[in-house]
Formats: structure tokens, sequence, C-alpha cells
């Protein structure tokens, strides 16, 4: 399956929860749920990160690390369990980090001292 097939795929499984989404980057996909990164899409498969919940979910995982991945990621098993995918995620959301701030960006006006 193509990455874009496979995002477009595990986006369809993820629907349930609603406050999904995913962004393609650096020749894969991330995925967020209430804007904290969940997981993503790494060499030919679709990972989330290792959480106590996602290990509960999927005791026989083992960890790996791909390409262009800060952390090792646990591949996902249970992707084609749309009711059982949904609930890890909803158990995995409040062991995840909270969301970067952004920086805010743009050009600053010099203050004179008029």
């Amino acid at each position: 399956m193509a990455d874009k097939e496979l995002a477009l795929y595990v986006a369809e499984q993820l629907a349930p929860l609603g406050e999904t989404r995913y962004i393609p980057m650096m020749g894969g996909w991330l995925f967020y749920y209430r804007e904290k990164i969940i997981g993503g899409i790494y060499g030919d498969g679709f990972a989330v990160k290792d959480t106590k919940a996602s290990r509960a979910f999927m005791p026989d995982c083992r960890e790996e690390v791909w390409e262009n991945t800060p952390k090792s990621m646990l591949p996902c098993t249970i992707l084609d369990d749309c009711e059982k995918l949904c609930e890890m995620v909803r158990q995995m959301y409040p062991e995840l980090p909270e969301p970067t701030k952004k920086k805010a960006g743009g050009r600053r006006k010099k203050n004179h001292g008029i």
C-alpha cells in the first residue's frame, strides 16, 4: 500500500474519534489526536508512540526505530480493528506529552523610543 493510501486508511480507522488530523512530514505522515502526536507512517506501516496504554493493547509488540523518528515506536498491530484502535488512542492520550508551543512568528517592530 502506498504511503498516501495508508494515510487515508489510518485516517478512516481513526475517524470515529473525531479531533484527529494528519500531515505529511519528512517522507511519512504524522497523526494527531486532540493536537498531541499519537504516531505516524514510517517505513511501510503505521506506528504509535510507546506508552503503557499502547503496550496494553498490543502486548506482543516490540519497539522499532525508523529513520527520521526521534524515539522508538510500536508497529500498530491492531490497525484493522477500528474500535480497538480508537480505544487505545483514547487511553494513550493522557500519557502523551503536551504539544510544544509555537513561537510567535513574524517580524517585531523596533522600539525607537518615540
